[in-house]
């Protein structure tokens, strides 16, 4: 897959430009460095999308490093979900694999290093101590009573966390710069702490490690890499990531460009909220359709070229920002409108007789794969005397503007025939249970009578002795309000009840059953529905990927 470059470009690529054309680079590398620590979410999608993206348009490199250094936190299987998404989304970082971990020996270098040169000190204070010590936007910090340590007791005791004398939190390294500067983040920051916990890569090696602001910095010059791309929040962590890169002996000297996050309504993007929706069973696994991770939308069958648009559309700039979830859905339709095949399901389905079609008879017409690839011709669809409508497609009392099924009236059955309602069957509680119909056979492939009548509504259907029974899950939207993690409010409050609806009954058309896991469709009138991956030949289950239009812009107050 390549990439074009834009007319119009970001200030990022403005930036790159100007220093390529300046010969301060010959080259671009970027790099996207995800903490194993859970699943990617949309958000990391920006991201990926920006950096692989610059990749390709500059026929640079971007490297995928796994910034492993919280060894509490961090898994395998986290590692392997993030490889899935960024493949899933088109881009590939070739032979460009590290992990942070790689690092830690020349990291431990690094740091022994600052303190050498009398800029790192070992300090015993906890960390609430630490904390109180910080101050705060108004008032200074102050001096940690270790600051002063000699040098040589500073690399006796660090050397000594390393071997493991101490325990969790009994000492920290802190590099050592200015306690009254006005960026906290320059205030003395811990850059090693002891974790006596297990690494995913290094096992038992280490039981001291590094800091997310110590390694970023170096692992990026390490890598050669040019312009290393940050979302908003590492923007009062750039000074401290220049100040680790001004004095260590680094072999290259990267750039931190920040850009906004991206942000979505009616979602929460923070780990640690997902991780609770996903240990306290408010969803199916972080791979649960309703779910803003990129295993979670790709199983509900979001194209994974609905995504790379949808960052496009967005754009990239410095502003804050939440974007609107119907924006996402829309791209979503637009691409499916474009590619998914054409099928006919009756979700909630009702019983249809056609009185006067012949009992062993079976029809096969001819209904369009997809409208807006002619190439692809039509499918087979069976009609027999026996059919299922959904349930909603009949009204007994029909009020005038109801223009489907309704006792007296004609409806015409898609590709198929005229249909008029004449007798309606209920069960002893007065549900209806069945209709009785007849058809027109001059009405074959649903064309007008030659007597000229009309009818207002064309509706589907499912042969009921070829239907295909499955199981199909209506999802929605996860949270009823568009910021639920705003304000004082716990962001359980708001969860969507209805953001999951099990049918158990579907009746399919039978070309359903050749469709793959994971593949897109479009039920017809009803919305695009993908192949679910617990679906088997023996128990079909679809996944509803998105309606066919947007259902809660009708709920929107009117501004």
């Amino acid at each position: 897959m390549t990439t074009p470059r834009s007319a119009s470009k970001d200030f990022i690529r403005e930036i790159i430009d100007e220093d390529l054309n300046s010969a301060k680079h010959d080259g671009t590398v970027t790099r996207f460095p995800p903490e194993p620590n859970g699943y990617l979410h949309i958000g990391h999608a920006k991201s990926i999308c920006l950096n692989f993206g610059i990749a390709q348009e500059y026929d640079g490199r971007c490297h995928l490093r796994f910034d492993d250094t919280n060894p509490a936190k961090e898994d395998t299987e986290y590692v392997d979900s993030i490889k899935e998404d960024i493949h899933w989304l088109g881009f590939d970082w070739g032979d460009h694999l590290y992990f942070a971990s790689d690092y830690f020996e020349k990291l431990f270098e690094w740091a022994v290093h600052l303190i050498e040169n009398g800029k790192a000190y070992v300090d015993d204070q906890s960390s609430d101590e630490m904390r109180s010590g910080r101050g705060d936007l108004q008032n200074p910090g102050t001096d940690s009573p270790f600051r002063n340590r000699p040098l040589k007791e500073n690399l006796d005791l660090f050397d000594r966390m390393r071997a493991g004398e101490f325990k969790d939190g009994e000492k920290v390294l802190r590099a050592k710069i200015d306690m009254a500067h006005p960026n906290l983040n320059m205030r003395d920051p811990v850059i090693y702490r002891i974790v006596h916990t297990e690494h995913h890569r290094t096992g038992d090696t280490w039981c001291i490690y590094p800091m997310y602001d110590f390694t970023h910095g170096q692992s990026d010059a390490l890598e050669y890499v040019t312009h290393s791309l940050c979302t908003l929040e590492f923007e009062n962590h750039r000074p401290l990531y220049e100040w680790f890169l001004e004095n260590l002996p680094v072999p290259s000297r990267p750039r931190q460009i920040e850009f906004s996050r991206l942000s979505l309504n009616y979602t929460v993007m923070s780990k640690r909220k997902l991780l609770q929706l996903v240990e306290e069973n408010y969803v199916s696994g972080w791979n649960d359709p309703r779910m803003p991770t990129i295993s979670g939308i790709r199983r509900r069958g979001y194209p994974a070229e609905a995504i790379r648009n949808f960052c496009k559309t967005i754009g990239i700039t410095k502003f804050k920002s939440t974007n609107d979830i119907s924006l996402l859905e829309s791209s979503v339709r637009e691409v499916l409108n474009a590619d998914a095949s054409r099928f006919m399901a009756v979700l909630k389905p009702l019983k249809v007789v056609i009185t006067n079609y012949p009992e062993d008879q079976v029809e096969q017409f001819d209904a369009v794969i997809n409208p807006e690839k002619p190439e692809l011709g039509t499918r087979k669809v069976p009609f027999s005397r026996e059919l299922f409508i959904e349930q909603d497609d009949f009204m007994e009392d029909a009020p005038k503007k109801f223009f489907r099924l309704t006792v007296g009236k004609e409806v015409r059955f898609r590709c198929a025939y005229w249909i008029r309602c004449n007798e309606v069957i209920k069960d002893d509680d007065g549900n209806v249970t069945e209709l009785r119909c007849t058809y027109d056979p001059e009405t074959r492939g649903g064309e007008n009578p030659p007597d000229g009548r009309k009818v207002k509504a064309t509706i589907h259907w499912v042969s009921a002795d070829h239907a295909l029974d499955a199981e199909v899950r209506l999802y929605d939207r996860l949270f009823n309000t568009e910021s639920p993690d705003s304000g004082d409010s716990n962001f359980l409050e708001h969860l969507n009840s209805d953001s999951l609806e099990i049918l158990p009954a579907a009746k399919l058309e039978p070309n359903l059953a050749d469709v793959a896991v994971g593949e897109t469709v479009q039920f017809e009138r009803l919305g695009y529905f993908c192949v679910d991956i617990e679906s088997s030949d023996e128990s079909p289950v679809f996944n509803r990927t998105v309606g066919l239009r947007d259902s809660w812009a009708k709920a929107k107050p009117k501004s």
